[in-house]
């Protein structure tokens, strides 16, 4: 994954429009469009490998609408410009944390030596047992 070219292509093909933000603020709130409402469609970003577009797609189907669009709103700041600039930074993080594929663990094998360790210490501390036991005396 290029994530250059992944924000570069988010820039350049994410389609935005603007709406009055809900909540406090007076009278900022009640006469700008500060509220970004942003979205993307997947079929036209580049930086992705196609498996990793699958993944996008699966893992993000809840944010996608019918149309095949990514959807995000940003209402966070009194300014416009700096709501558009989260909203492009939530889509970037967003597709890129979908596409993410963990690696795979490889198992690791004991060494022989930590097993014939522990082995040893296990048969010390049967012979300390066995040493505590009460020895019966024939009569």
């Amino acid at each position: 994954m290029d994530r250059v070219l992944l924000r570069e292509s988010i820039e350049k093909n994410a389609e935005f429009s603007f709406a009055r933000s809900g909540g406090h603020g007076g009278q900022n709130v009640n006469k700008v469009n500060t509220k970004v409402h942003c979205t993307l469609s997947l079929d036209v970003v580049e930086g992705l490998s196609s498996k990793e577009l699958q993944l996008v797609k699966v893992r993000l189907a809840s944010r996608i609408n019918g149309a095949g669009l990514l959807t995000v709103d940003v209402q966070d700041e009194r300014s416009q410009e700096r709501n558009r600039a989260i909203a492009i930074n939530r889509l970037e993080s967003l597709i890129v944390k979908a596409a993410f594929i963990p690696k795979l663990r490889k198992k690791t094998q004991v060494p022989q030596s930590a097993i014939e360790k522990r082995l040893k210490a296990k048969k010390l501390v049967s012979l300390k047992k066995q040493q505590r036991k009460h020895q019966c005396m024939p009569e």
